[in-house]
């Protein structure tokens, strides 16, 4: 079964948010669509940048602002010139000045050409004022691989962000996840770096209608099992559902947990689920040497400790620049035997 599919499983729970409406099978870029849609008509203070976003790309790359600078006009909606430093810094003075910019950083590979604006100046402003302050500002970007556009178009940089204290970061995995975290960062007075996977735009899920909003820093169990924890960001999500399939034939069971937002972190969630599994395994498409992974597993190391009847498991990508060569791109990102084979081997304790 294909990854799209997988992303498309429901939740374990309800779904918060959209009480009373229908469920509508939307894809992840039409459901950010939304969340921006909404949050302009809610607030005025609320308006778009970045390159390509109004008249010249059609709403971007992957449409995700598709429409809006019909609806909402040129003074919301904003091209900008191909820098990403002026980009970050204009969005950060109008947010520290009264407005809500949703600054759009096309790939969050050119990133590292704002991280001033945003490292030392969005993270830092409301601390240094005395919380007087305020910084409601999201940057969108997109990360990661699988589509072929080689090693400076598809990096995972997630964990530069959340090494920043002052800044949130948000890494949604299913179309209704994406809505509602999206329209909850724009109403977050702090800066929140808002990362969305280029392969994920569309694949489709249920998103109820209506105000559908998830708080920041509340994970979501996708699947529920008693055997092994695995928490995935963004396709491992998907993979680690394929996985659990695969594995549930063999009487071992996956429970795969989405952090959702990576800052601030659930870490009750997965402390309480690696208490019943006692196994771990985390999972991203960024490299394995200091991604955010690790960050976990030493959470969950110091809090359950004694729980745990394995070592905690990495299965991340590899330490090298992504492949443009697609047999190389899949040989250096995790897929779902490497899923598969680490759980094997911590049930069986093979290690």
């Amino acid at each position: 079964m294909s990854t799209v599919q997988d992303l498309s499983t429901p939740h374990a729970g309800p779904l918060p948010g959209g009480e009373g409406g229908r469920t509508r099978e939307i894809t992840y870029a039409e459901a950010l669509n939304e969340a921006l849609r909404e949050e302009m008509r809610r607030d005025p203070a609320v308006f778009v940048m970045g390159e390509d976003v109004a008249v010249w790309g059609g709403g971007g790359i992957f449409g995700v602002t598709r429409g809006l600078v019909e609806e909402f006009g040129a003074e919301r909606v904003r091209d900008t010139p191909i820098s990403e430093e002026a980009i970050a810094a204009v969005a950060v003075g109008a947010a520290a000045t009264g407005s809500r910019p949703v600054a759009e950083i096309m790939y969050v590979d050119f990133i590292g050409l704002a991280m001033e604006p945003i490292v030392n100046q969005a993270a830092k402003l409301r601390y240094m004022f005395g919380g007087k302050a305020r910084v409601p500002l999201v940057i969108r970007a997109q990360e990661g691989a699988g589509r072929g556009n080689a090693a400076q178009h598809s990096q995972s940089l997630e964990a530069w962000f959340c090494h920043i204290p002052g800044l949130k970061v948000v890494t949604p995995s299913t179309p209704a996840d994406a809505k509602g975290l999206l329209k909850s960062a724009i109403r977050d007075d702090n800066p929140v770096i808002f990362l969305e996977h280029k392969a994920l735009y569309f694949t489709k899920g249920g998103v109820p209608d209506g105000d559908l909003t998830i708080p920041l820093g509340v994970a979501d169990v996708k699947r529920v099992g008693s055997d092994v924890t695995v928490v995935g960001v963004h396709t491992m999500v998907g993979k680690a559902l394929q996985a659990a399939r695969q594995l549930a034939t063999e009487g071992i069971e996956l429970e795969v947990i989405d952090p959702r937002s990576l800052v601030p972190l659930d870490e009750q969630a997965i402390v309480e689920s690696v208490k019943k599994t006692g196994r771990l395994i985390v999972s991203h498409e960024a490299y394995t040497r200091g991604g955010y992974g690790s960050e976990i597993i030493s959470r969950v190391v110091e809090a359950a400790f004694d729980y745990l009847d394995a070592p905690p498991v990495r299965v991340c990508a590899r330490d090298v620049p992504v492949p443009y060569s697609a047999p190389l791109e899949t040989a250096a990102l995790p897929q779902v035997e490497d899923l598969v084979t680490a759980a094997r081997a911590l049930v069986h304790n093979e290690r």
